[in-house]
């Protein structure tokens, strides 16, 4: 029994040793070097630590500021040492200052996915993260995040936070409709919106100090289904100071809302002016069956400028035609840029964006299937896309519908979508116009496989299909 403890423990003893000369030569000298001269940032708040090949600097791993002064330095310190490549975690905007200011001094940086390294057990100080990014991004085991040109990313700025003012506008909005339920003015329920001519308008009669039901149902434009005598009965209410106040500050936050916006996209289509278009463009002429419609109704939300023609302009085809895009195509641009030779296919593409089945197999049995969690927001605006054809008449709206008999509702939006991506990418790619009677052979392929079913059933049943000849009116 002993003997048998001292050969274990010998053999043990043996495995341990052949572990340390394994890890030495991957962390030592011999290691396989891909990128002999890459550094890694732990990115900070308030502080940067820094890791290169300990051949370059007497002290390898150091920690900066985040003050200008202090990025300045580092960079210094990365040239000085021959650096030519950064790999440095996504951690929100922190790593923005720096990461473009490597740019400018030619060195490439790396943005990687913190999740890809949470895994590593015995990392767990900034110290040590800064050298184990160093060590990933020198032997080639780290991918650097899709990230545009710097015109887009301008454009994408301005365009996220165009997003977040029509979300405040849409919040006032809702406390004007509060500050009216409060008082017993159900003018909001009897008009369709608050926020069109006759709704601002008696809401800006009403802080201003009028009263009478009769001078502000005077107010009614003459589009509005609701008669004078009906307008008439839902301004009648309790003219409270504290809700009356509150519609006052909601309502000039509104317009201070509105009048942001519309700044937001006089700077926006200056920006985009910014962005080249492709070299071979298609056919920068818009069909007349194609011409955007004159829209009588302008919402919180719309754009001041031609976005179509934008659009069309910097992807070189006109991708609004795609059903289920509309405007979300400045948003993609603003997202994914005009430029996707980054992705080789429309698989790369497709996957990039999160719509790609992610089967995880051990053993070669499959442990999870499904699509991987990632947050995407290109991605979502293709599902979006997809979720607004559920009632649409086109041959998608046809895919989503029948994809949700066959798979679910959230499997089928996220196959949809992934269909869209696919038209999208081969669109710009490619610089060719979207058709829509290339469906037809899907179609007809279709109709072929369902009738090929129903002969298989009816002839297991015992019956005999016999399809009926069109009759023609003499």
């Amino acid at each position: 029994m002993q003997a048998t403890r001292e050969d274990a423990g010998r053999a043990r003893g043996h495995a341990g040793q052949r572990r340390s000369r394994k890890n030495k030569g991957m962390c030592g000298p011999d290691r396989p070097l891909l990128e002999a001269n890459a550094a890694g940032v732990d990115v900070g708040a308030r502080e940067m630590f820094v890791a290169v090949p300990p051949d370059r600097d007497r002290q390898p791993v150091r920690s900066f500021g985040t003050f200008t002064a202090d990025l300045e330095e580092l960079v210094n310190w990365l040239q000085q040492c021959g650096i030519t490549t950064v790999a440095m975690e996504s951690t929100g905007v922190y790593w923005i200052p720096l990461y473009e200011m490597l740019e400018q001094r030619g060195i490439q940086p790396c943005l990687v996915n913190a999740r890809n390294m949470k895994n590593v057990p015995g990392r767990r100080t900034d110290w040590q993260d800064c050298q184990w990014l160093q060590y990933l991004h020198s032997v080639g085991l780290l991918r650097a995040a899709f990230r545009p040109n710097e015109q887009v990313c301008a454009a994408r700025t301005i365009l996220r936070y165009r997003g977040e003012l029509v979300q405040m506008a849409s919040q006032h909005v809702l406390h004007m409709h509060k500050a009216l339920t409060q008082m017993n003015i159900q003018i909001h329920h009897v008009i369709s919106d608050l926020t069109g001519v006759t709704g601002l308008a008696i809401v800006d009669a009403i802080v201003a100090g009028e009263r009478d039901p009769a001078k502000l149902a005077q107010l009614r434009d003459r589009r509005i289904q609701a008669d004078e005598h009906t307008i008439r009965k839902s301004l009648r209410g309790n003219w409270k100071t504290e809700h009356l106040f509150t519609l006052q500050q909601s309502r000039k936050l509104y317009r201070e809302c509105l009048e942001h916006i519309a700044q937001c996209d006089q700077q926006i289509e200056s920006l985009l002016k910014n962005i080249e278009p492709p070299e071979n463009p298609g056919d920068p002429s818009l069909p007349a069956d194609e011409a955007p419609s004159q829209k009588t109704k302008r919402r919180a939300g719309d754009f001041h400028f031609d976005v179509r023609g934008e659009i069309r302009k910097l992807f070189g085809v006109d991708v609004m035609r795609i059903p289920g895009i509309g405007t979300q195509a400045l948003s993609l641009l603003s997202e994914i840029g005009n430029d996707l030779s980054r992705f080789p296919t429309a698989g790369h593409f497709a996957s990039w964006l999160g719509l790609c089945p992610d089967n995880d197999i051990s053993g070669g049995k499959v442990l999870w299937r499904g699509v991987r969690r990632i947050q995407n927001r290109a991605g979502q605006m293709f599902r979006m896309a997809a979720y607004s054809l559920h009632r649409s008449k086109t041959r998608l709206g046809d895919f989503l519908r029948r994809m949700k008999y066959r798979l679910g509702p959230k499997a089928a939006t996220t196959a949809t979508a992934h269909k869209i991506a696919v038209i999208f990418y081969t669109l710009v790619k490619n610089q060719v116009e979207y058709d829509d009677s290339l469906w037809a052979a899907q179609d007809a392929a279709h109709q072929q496989r369902a009738e090929n079913k129903l002969k298989q059933l009816a002839q297991r049943l015992g019956y005999e299909i016999i399809k009926s000849q069109p009759t023609t009116t003499p």
